[in-house]
């Protein structure tokens, strides 16, 4: 038989339903069953066990197929380490709606399912976790009372058993058929979440194609860290609805995976042949090992540990006398210079295992914050620094290192994320100061930095604030209210620019260099002034081929400072906190 005549029989072919998820007339993208079949998304030919075999993704378009949920647990766990828990829950029909028990029984005998999520216990990596696993076979996997019910038990045992939640979500919404019972579910597996929250336990969602309706709404959007398959739409009413009930056309994109975030709802999308990693690693910044397992430094980074231990002398070439002799206004132009090391390199340069996470989960994501969790050589630590691009195109990309009320709520979300799992907080700050738009304003810029100068003062976990370049007004003192505050030795730290000092006081910019002097604002000036903590000293022309003397010196002060408020009580680390702003 001829191919094209193979594809006249669309019905042994594809699944001909209307998707909830795709511009009207497409189909579902479900993987066809048979050997030799038609995707569903790009329309061309392609054999099933290959589809199954590439993690349910289209070899020809690199379309999604939705994944049926034990064959999800097999992609992300360990061989053989899956326990299954709350099998033969009964479904119940509070509405007594017609044709409920024989849809449910045909969907079991079909899918070979109890219903529409799955749960247990299993391990990724080393760690144990405890999986919920939505499956869209099961009447596009609406949320019940059995649902809402089995979800709520597994966050309820993993919180007991004090161990971390992912839960899969791929879901049309409440379920209608069981109407107000539906609804409650919604407020139940969230109230569940709360109480495992607050017990000091991870949970990660991790949202498919479709996530919509009363799961977004509850249990899909609760994550300390949300990720998102390529593509997938997510959102609360669903895009028929919303067409529908108010005759919007919607654009392009619109609800999909990278809607969200740049929308800053969502931390990282995920590739899913890259998932299971990306988990993996996430858990091992989050979770305690196992004893015995991965509690000691990689050979290298213990060596690499070991040698910044040792004093860095800096060659003649490197440093000179005149470098000492600089004046304000020189060091106000060194911390502007073009090629300085900027806030993406200290990260890459001084922690291990970064996993960036974005968005405010209120707006946006601004990219003049880069955020997320690493390790420094071995701990968990929470790492934000206001970021300028390395070249212009970058820099205008990040808005030239200046904040909007976003980047400050992205900041504050990841520090009291950090408090939750008691990990410190390391802040680069290099800003000449907050955005400054109409649109900052209107968003609240004065807000943001107040509610961080506000949170910052009483979290409970030890923070350290590095001024790598500018540190402009209030703009950078939202990312300083720390326990110790360091510069580099040509960074500066003001109230203002010099030029806009000198523009208020004086009605002339042009008296900058002036005003720099006055303005007291090197960080010499600072650390004998009682502003800050510390000064690390720089090659001459510091870029980022010279950085690795610098970088071993801020090894080791990291690593001391750690050290310094190991065991610290967190009363005694808010009170000298409180203290040391007090003193000025």
């Amino acid at each position: 038989m001829q191919l094209n005549q193979m594809f006249k029989k669309t019905k042994d072919n594809y699944i001909p339903l209307k998707n909830t998820t795709a511009p009207t007339g497409q189909t579902k993208p479900e993987v066809p069953e048979g050997l030799l079949r038609k995707c569903n998304m790009c329309g061309k030919a392609i054999f099933s066990d290959e589809v199954k075999a590439n993690h349910y993704i289209c070899p020809k378009c690199g379309g999604y197929f939705r994944v049926p949920a034990f064959k999800r647990i097999r992609m992300i766990t360990e061989e053989n380490s899956f326990e299954e828990w709350d099998t033969g829950m009964d479904t119940k029909n509070p509405l007594e709606y017609r044709g409920y028990e024989e849809k449910l029984a045909s969907l079991r005998e079909k899918t070979g399912l109890d219903e529409a999520v799955i749960t247990g216990k299993a391990r990724i990596g080393v760690h144990s976790v405890v999986l919920a696993v939505m499956d869209g076979r099961f009447l596009m996997a609406s949320m019940g009372e059995v649902v809402g019910e089995k979800i709520s038990r597994a966050v309820e045992r993993a919180t007991k058993e004090k161990l971390p939640v992912i839960i899969f979500t791929c879901s049309g919404g409440a379920r209608m058929q069981e109407g107000i019972t539906s609804l409650m579910q919604m407020a139940k597996t969230s109230a569940a979440l709360k109480r495992h929250s607050d017990a000091g336990l991870l949970y990660l969602s991790v949202l498919t194609d479709p996530t919509t309706g009363g799961v977004t709404a509850s249990f899909a959007m609760l994550g300390d860290i949300i990720l998102a398959e390529p593509k997938a739409l997510i959102g609360f009413a669903g895009p028929r609805v919303i067409e529908q009930t108010i005759g919007q056309k919607l654009p392009k994109g619109f609800q999909r995976s990278e809607f969200l975030l740049e929308h800053g709802f969502i931390d990282a999308i995920v590739k899913r042949d890259e998932l299971k990693d990306t988990l993996e690693q996430i858990l091992n910044l989050h979770v305690r090992m196992p004893e015995g397992v991965g509690n000691d430094l990689s050979e290298q980074s213990s060596a690499e540990f070991r040698e910044s231990e040792k004093p860095v002398e800096y060659t003649v070439e490197q440093r000179s006398l005149a470098l000492e002799y600089r004046t304000a206004w020189d060091r106000v132009q060194l911390s502007r210079k073009q090629g300085r090391p900027v806030g993406e390199h200290y990260i890459q340069e001084l922690f291990q295992d970064f996993v960036e996470l974005h968005g405010d989960r209120y707006f946006a994501d601004d990219s003049a914050v880069i955020g997320g969790v690493a390790s420094f050589y071995g701990r968990p630590v929470t790492v934000i620094a206001q970021a300028k691009g390395k070249n212009t195109k970058e820099n205008i990309a990040r808005n030239f290192g200046m904040p909007s009320p976003e980047g400050y709520r992205k900041a504050l979300r990841l520090m009291k994320q950090a408090e939750k799992f008691h990990r410190p907080v390391i802040c680069i700050v290099d800003t000449p100061g907050a955005f400054c738009g109409m649109e900052a304003e209107e968003r609240g810029q004065g807000e943001a930095i107040a509610r961080n100068l506000y949170e910052m003062s009483t979290l409970q976990t030890p923070v350290l604030s590095l001024v790598i370049g500018e540190g402009g007004s209030g703009g950078a003192l939202a990312f300083a209210v720390a326990d110790e505050v360091w510069m580099m030795e040509n960074a500066v730290y003001s109230i203002l620019s010099p030029e806009g000092y000198a523009a208020i006081l004086w009605k002339d910019s042009a008296r900058a260099r002036e005003a720099a002097e006055v303005m007291k604002m090197t960080a010499a000036d600072l650390k004998q002034a009682g502003i800050i903590e510390k000064v690390i000293k720089e090659p001459e022309n510091f870029t980022i081929e010279t950085f690795s003397a610098v970088r071993k010196n801020l090894i080791r002060e990291i690593s001391d400072f750690l050290a310094r408020y190991d065991g610290v009580s967190s009363g005694e680390l808010l009170e000298a906190r409180y203290e040391r702003f007090r003193r000025m």
